[in-house]
């Protein structure tokens, strides 16, 4: 009886061991288990908060600078299983920068195209109340000033206009069909360095109204910048060459040319592609190529500079299609301006170096000379008027008269192809 009782107390003992064993195993392993899946979400969490700062920290500015148009890569995540929840936010995030975007640009458009059009109203009163003093004055020191200031102020009307070109306006003046020459002419009125600039002679091809002041604006940029970029001593050449299907105007400069780089964005801007959007001009903004791929992408004229001038620098082309032409009558010579034959022209006495003066405006003043057989000169001169009086009266008049055959320029005979 004892011996049983020991065997069933033995083997109750012992399956007590068992089952304690067993718990404490799998507690073990529960506890093992809960250790693994408390790191394992540790580890999620960790990275979920590292992908989350990279986000906002990597991806999103690249994202903001990517979408403002610079040449910034934006980068991918970092864990692919992390991320996708961003997606949404990359998306959302994306279309915010894009309205604020265009509301910002509209808003600067705005602004500026309002301030220029203030501009542009004050300098058209300004260049009114210069014609009406250059009317006025006879003064050869008056008028030089007064042309100074004229050509100030057509190169801020050039500025302002250009601006209100890039914010949406148009060019803001209408003109009659003009000449090529005339258009060159034009152009190289509105630049500071005008005395540089080489014009050719007087032709019959002509720009039809609607695309005269574009077209202007285009060279006037074009002539500003082959000044700009070239050295002080040199000359900046126009020329004008017939195509089979429209004229091309080129201009060269001898310069330092253009880098790979510089070429690329010209040709982009030329072509008109984001070049109105005033936020990709740059810190200081540059504005000619821009205008210009503006001008040309809405009148349907070609530009390009990716040609060398036979000078060492840039040969910019202006090519205007047939559409953008006509023909002028060229301007005749005046019934009273007779040719004489050369055995009957007499070359104009010299005048000594010494006898020739100038005004501070830079007009020569003529001063009588005596020669030994005339004797003493008499008491009263023959011509009442003084020779600096004569020399302003023929310059207002000369004035006068450009002025009155500009505003009646010939209407166009037909537009189309030149060559018809």
């Amino acid at each position: 009886m004892d011996q049983q009782t020991l065997a069933v107390a033995f083997w109750f003992l012992l399956a007590i061991v068992l089952i304690v064993v067993f718990l404490l195993v799998r507690q073990r392993r529960a506890t093992r288990a809960l250790q693994l899946r408390a790191e394992g979400a540790e580890a999620r969490e960790r990275i979920r908060a590292e992908e989350e700062r990279h986000l906002v920290d990597v991806r999103l500015p690249a994202l903001a600078e990517s979408l403002n148009h610079r040449p910034v890569e934006v980068p991918g995540p970092r864990h692919a299983g992390a991320a996708e929840a961003h997606e949404p936010v990359l998306a959302l995030f994306a279309d915010s920068v894009r309205q604020a975007s265009a509301r910002g640009e509209q808003s600067a458009r705005a602004t500026l195209k309002a301030m220029m059009r203030a501009v542009q109203s004050l300098s058209n009163e300004q260049q009114v109340a210069i014609s009406a003093m250059q009317d006025r004055h006879d003064d050869p020191d008056v008028l030089a000033g007064l042309m100074r200031i004229d050509h100030m102020n057509s190169q801020l009307n050039r500025r302002a206009q250009a601006t209100a070109v890039l914010c949406g306006s148009w060019p803001g003046q209408q003109r009659s069909a003009s000449s090529l020459t005339d258009v060159a002419r034009g152009a190289t009125s509105r630049i500071r360095d005008y005395l540089r600039i080489n014009v050719p002679a007087e032709s019959d091809v002509a720009v039809v109204s609607r695309a005269v002041e574009p077209v202007v604006l285009a060279v006037a940029e074009l002539l500003d910048n082959g000044a700009r970029h070239s050295p002080p001593n040199t000359s900046v050449e126009v020329n004008f060459q017939q195509a089979h299907n429209g004229m091309a105007v080129m201009i060269d400069d001898g310069g330092v040319g253009m880098t790979v780089e510089e070429l690329h964005r010209a040709a982009r801007l030329l072509a008109g592609d984001g070049g109105s959007d005033i936020n990709r001009l740059g810190d200081p903004p540059q504005v000619g190529f821009a205008v210009i791929g503006v001008l040309a992408k809405r009148y349907g004229f070609r530009v390009s500079v990716d040609t060398r001038s036979p000078y060492g620098g840039v040969r910019a082309v202006v090519f205007l299609p047939t559409e953008l032409l006509t023909r002028v009558s060229k301007p005749a010579m005046p019934d009273n301006a007779v040719a004489l034959p050369p055995e009957q022209r007499q070359p104009a006495a010299p005048t000594p170096a010494a006898e020739l003066e100038r005004t501070p405006g830079g007009l020569p003043r003529r001063r009588r000379t005596q020669t030994a057989d005339q004797g003493a000169p008499p008491s009263a001169p023959a011509d009442p008027a003084p020779a600096d009086q004569r020399i302003a009266t023929g310059l207002a008049a000369w004035k006068r008269g450009t002025e009155s055959g500009r505003a009646t320029t010939p209407p166009p005979v037909a537009e189309g192809n030149p060559q018809a």
